[in-house]
This record gives structure tokens, C-alpha cells and sequence, in this order.
């Protein structure tokens, strides 16, 4: 399972795939938008782990794309 990032730098929202120094998507869009993106990106790649970063970059919450591959299966 992949894992990505989304980051906010220069003012955007870039997603880059773990241990990458180049983004693999920039969004000029808000971060609920880049979120949406976000996972529709990482589904037609297989699926992985989104990693939110807050706007400070800080950790802000992990999600994982589809629910079905979800390693801990938790409800919340």
C-alpha cells in the first residue's frame, strides 16, 4: 500500500507519494477539494494511505483509500 502525503507550500496543496521530492498532483483549490482529489488520485493508483497535513504542517489525520484495504478496520 502506497502512502501519501497532502502538504499546503507556496500556497498550494500538493500530494507526493512517501520518500518523493517532486508532487505528484499541485491543487490550487481549497483543502477539502484537494482532499476529494486527493482520493480519487490515490483509488486509480490501487489505493494507499492519505496522510492530512494541517496548513502549519503538522499531522492533522490519516485516511485510507478504499475503506476496504483500511489495515485496522476501525469504525471511526
Amino acid at each position: 500500500m502506497e502512502n501519501f502525503h497532502l502538504i499546503h507550500e507556496d500556497g498550494k496543496y500538493k500530494l507526493k507519494r512517501q520518500g518523493a521530492d517532486r508532487a505528484s498532483k499541485v491543487y490550487e483549490t481549497t483543502k477539502d477539494e484537494a482532499i476529494k482529489s486527493s482520493k480519487d488520485f490515490i483509488v486509480n493508483q490501487g489505493g494507499g494511505s492519505l496522510k492530512i497535513h494541517k496548513n502549519t504542517g503538522e499531522f492533522q489525520e490519516e485516511r485510507t483509500y478504499p475503506k476496504s484495504i483500511d489495515p485496522t478496520q476501525s469504525k471511526g
